[in-house]
């Protein structure tokens, strides 16, 4: 592409390096803790996956745009079909080369134009392979995109980001038998409609809700960003969820919350896991699973109460990627099942979930 129509814009990290590129997005300077994610597609599903509170966000894969930015259509239940929530939720975008000509049945508008309408900054022109490479060696860094004023470092992981993505007040959907509630640390829609596939009606209620004065027949923990600890009224209602044995799921955040409650340990992976390519084995029937994912920080798998056990680990560095009771219906993975963007592989997990509150303690150990 030719960059001579762009304006200079540069990104500065924690330990003074500096990449020069061009500005693409809105020309704002902005901070945060920079990331990558090495998938190949799905940038409109991942810009408004609220896992990404706080980040600066690097692709990998070196060509960015072409396939535009599909409409902001609404599903039945007033979920955007395109986007994983109403708004994007990274400070900034960092590709290699920006594609200004996009073509796709379903675009209506150019990343550019929907950044600037977000006002989301981004560079294009960086070398995110030399990029990527630092933060795999050095671990995730806090960086800034600046222009032509500077500003001062923001580190995310000091504010709770679960509290800032979270609905404020309890959403229903559907009206089915299934009464589940959602606790929302920063909920995908597709996870929404995913349960609602199976006869549910969800109850979506904010992260710090006390659910157990409402009528329901399961709990459902939510994917989100920051760090799991930060959530303290969230760890105490699944803590009574447990003691009173209410048939448990989380995903990816709420793998961790989860975790939290049954009195293990969580900490900060030295750069996380972001992609939908990411291999996970299944530890009771040794298959490997390609998974969509998200996350920042993992359970510490040697800490898990003696009633409880890893269920899936991943294939590159071995981390925890899901945890099981030995025989109460609870269950979580640190993966999306529901994926968008990404394979749908375990979805089936879903439906496990399901099964597990028609049938109770019997089915989860099956």
């Amino acid at each position: 592409m030719q960059h001579n129509l762009l304006k200079n814009a540069k990104l500065i990290l924690e330990d003074n390096s500096v990449f020069e590129g061009f500005s693409f997005g809105y020309e704002s300077a902005v901070s945060g803790e920079v990331v990558f994610n090495t998938g190949m597609t799905g940038y409109p599903e991942a810009l408004t996956d609220p896992s990404y509170k706080g980040q600066i966000l690097t692709l990998t894969y070196p060509l960015i745009g072409n396939y535009g930015i599909p409409n902001d259509d609404k599903d039945k239940h007033n979920l955007m079909k395109n986007f994983e929530s109403d708004n994007i939720h990274i400070k900034a975008l960092i590709i290699s080369d920006y594609s200004r000509t996009y073509n796709h049945w379903n675009s209506v508008k150019s990343l550019s134009e929907w950044l600037i309408e977000h006002k989301i900054p981004a560079i294009c022109g960086i070398d995110t392979r030399k990029l990527t490479k630092k933060l795999r060696e050095h671990g995730v860094m806090l960086g800034k995109i600046v222009f032509t004023e500077d500003i001062q470092l923001y580190d995310p992981n000091n504010d709770n980001l679960v509290d800032q993505v979270s609905v404020k007040e309890p959403v229903t959907y559907g009206n089915g038998k299934h009464k589940i509630i959602l606790i929302d640390c920063g909920v995908k829609n597709n996870l929404i409609r995913s349960l609602l596939a199976y006869d549910a009606t969800i109850i979506r209620v904010p992260w710090d809700y006390d659910f157990h004065k409402l009528d329901f027949d399961a709990l459902f923990i939510s994917n989100g960003p920051g760090d799991p600890k930060m959530c303290k009224p969230t760890i105490n209602n699944i803590q009574i969820a447990l003691q009173k044995e209410i048939p448990t799921m989380g995903i990816c955040l709420g793998n961790q919350l989860l975790a939290l409650a049954a009195g293990a340990d969580t900490y900060k992976l030295k750069y996380g896991h972001r992609s939908q390519n990411q291999p996970c084995i299944d530890l009771e029937t040794r298959r490997c699973y390609i998974t969509s994912q998200n996350h920042g920080f993992a359970i510490k798998t040697e800490t898990l109460p003696n009633d409880w056990k890893p269920w899936f680990i991943n294939a590159n560095d071995n981390t925890n990627e899901g945890i099981k009771h030995m025989t109460k219906p609870f269950f979580s993975v640190q993966f999306h099942p529901e994926a968008t963007p990404g394979p749908g592989d375990t979805s089936y997990l879903f439906e496990r979930f399901i099964n597990s509150i028609e049938n109770g303690n019997k089915q989860i150990n099956q």
